[in-house]
């Protein structure tokens, strides 16, 4: 029995949920506030833009800016930043609104002859002020696609920039030592020569003193004349005399 009253909950829940999803927003109170009031503020700040002078623009936001307003002089920076890329203004196109949570979200396409603008407007669901609105470019697939691909390329481009820096430095790393050697063998004083090896000049041995052999030889002379039995030592002549240590 349980069981099956669950299963009747269920199918009541699902019921009304799609029931919600099938209602026509046109119809529903938004808080107090109507889809065709919704649509009139949004249509009402997406027609203004194109009429305001660049004139106009400087001075709404130097007022809005002294009364301490954000929210308008950042979509006025926004619109006049953009406007020279948009082309010429011709009418306005669908009108949406999305309610999540606590938060109101309306969307509305502002056509234009180059590219459209989508104007967000985000309201506090409490009390249904405006907390925010904004402007964004409507880009084709094919303008998606090329900035993705710019995007993706820029990321790659910057990566491979910096794994080659580190490269660098890593290989600079071998260089260092070498260019620090090479500075301290520059900035070196000369090395002193090194001295030739000091010869010892050879030793002068001293000359016996010569003696005058003539006595010697006379008395040499006389001897071998006395014993080869001659009177007087004429018969022979003595050339040297050699001493016999």
């Amino acid at each position: 029995m349980k069981k099956k009253l669950f299963l009747i909950v269920c199918l009541c829940m699902l019921m009304l949920s799609l029931a919600a999803c099938g209602e026509d927003p046109t119809k529903v109170d938004y808080n107090g506030v109507t889809y065709d009031e919704l649509k009139t503020t949004s249509t009402n700040l997406a027609s203004s833009l194109p009429e305001i002078s660049d004139e106009d623009i400087e001075s709404s936001l130097a007022y809005y800016e002294q009364m301490g307003e954000t929210m308008l002089p950042g979509l006025l920076r926004k619109w006049q930043e953009m406007k020279s890329d948009l082309g010429d203004y011709i009418d306005l196109g669908e009108f949406s609104i999305d309610k999540s949570g606590k938060t109101l979200t309306t969307t509305l396409i502002m056509n234009f002859t180059k590219r459209n603008l989508t104007l967000t407007c985000v309201y506090n669901y409490l009390d249904m002020q405006i907390s925010d609105v904004t402007l964004d470019e409507n880009y084709s697939l094919g303008e998606k696609m090329q900035k993705a691909a710019m995007n993706t390329l820029m990321g790659l481009g910057t990566v491979f920039g910096i794994l080659i820096l580190i490269c660098l430095v890593i290989y600079a790393f071998k260089i260092f030592p070498y260019l620090q050697e090479k500075a301290k063998a520059k900035n070196a004083p000369p090395a002193e020569t090194a001295a030739a090896p000091v010869v010892p000049a050879p030793v002068i041995q001293p000359e016996e003193p010569v003696a005058d052999d003539t006595e010697l030889i006379a008395v040499i002379a006389a001897a071998i004349a006395a014993a080869e039995g001659s009177a007087s030592a004429d018969g022979f002549v003595v050339r040297s005399i050699k001493r016999r240590r």
